[in-house]
C-alpha cells in the first residue's frame, strides 16, 4: 500500500465513522431514562457475577456430597439465565425489558430465598442473595 492508498483509506474510514455519529443521534429517544435502565443492567450484571461464583461453591460442595445445596443450585441456575438476558436488554432499552424485568424478579425472589437458607455459613451464598435483593428493587420499577 502506497501513501495515495493509506490516506484514502484513512479518508473513507473517517466518513464512515462520521456517518455512523449522525445516525445515532438522529435515532428516536429511549423510552426510558438512561440511567433508569444503565441502574438495572448493573443490578443484572452484579446477580450474573456473583451467581456465577455461588453455582460454582454448590457445585464444589455438590460434588463432594452435600446434597443441601442442590435447591440453591437449581435456583441461581435459573437466576443467571433471567439476568443474563436482563442485562443485555436493559443496556439495550429493549421493549421487552418489562417482561424481561417482571420474569427476573420472580427468578431472582427464588434464588434470594433459596441462598438465605446458607447465606450465614457461605459467603458466596450471601452475596448472591445480597445481589438478588438489589437486583428484585430495581426489577419492580420495570416488571409490566
Amino acid at each position: 500500500m502506497d501513501r495515495r492508498e493509506a490516506i484514502g483509506a484513512v479518508g473513507a474510514f473517517t466518513l464512515a465513522a462520521l456517518s455512523t455519529v449522525g445516525r445515532a443521534e438522529s435515532m428516536p429517544a429511549a423510552s426510558a431514562p438512561v440511567s433508569k435502565t444503565a441502574a438495572l443492567a448493573e443490578a443484572a450484571s452484579h446477580c450474573v457475577l456473583n451467581g456465577q461464583h455461588c453455582l460454582a461453591h454448590c457445585l464444589f460442595l455438590l460434588g463432594n456430597g452435600d446434597d443441601s445445596m442442590a435447591d440453591c443450585s437449581k435456583a441461581v441456575n435459573q437466576m443467571l439465565a433471567c439476568c443474563t438476558a436482563l442485562q443485555s436488554l436493559a443496556a439495550q432499552n429493549s421493549a421487552l425489558l418489562p417482561a424481561m424485568a417482571k420474569v427476573a424478579l420472580e427468578a431472582c425472589t427464588v434464588c434470594e430465598k433459596a441462598c438465605k437458607q446458607h447465606s450465614s455459613m457461605h459467603a458466596p451464598c450471601r452475596a448472591c442473595m445480597e445481589s438478588c435483593a438489589e437486583c428484585i428493587k430495581q426489577c419492580r420499577a420495570f416488571a409490566a
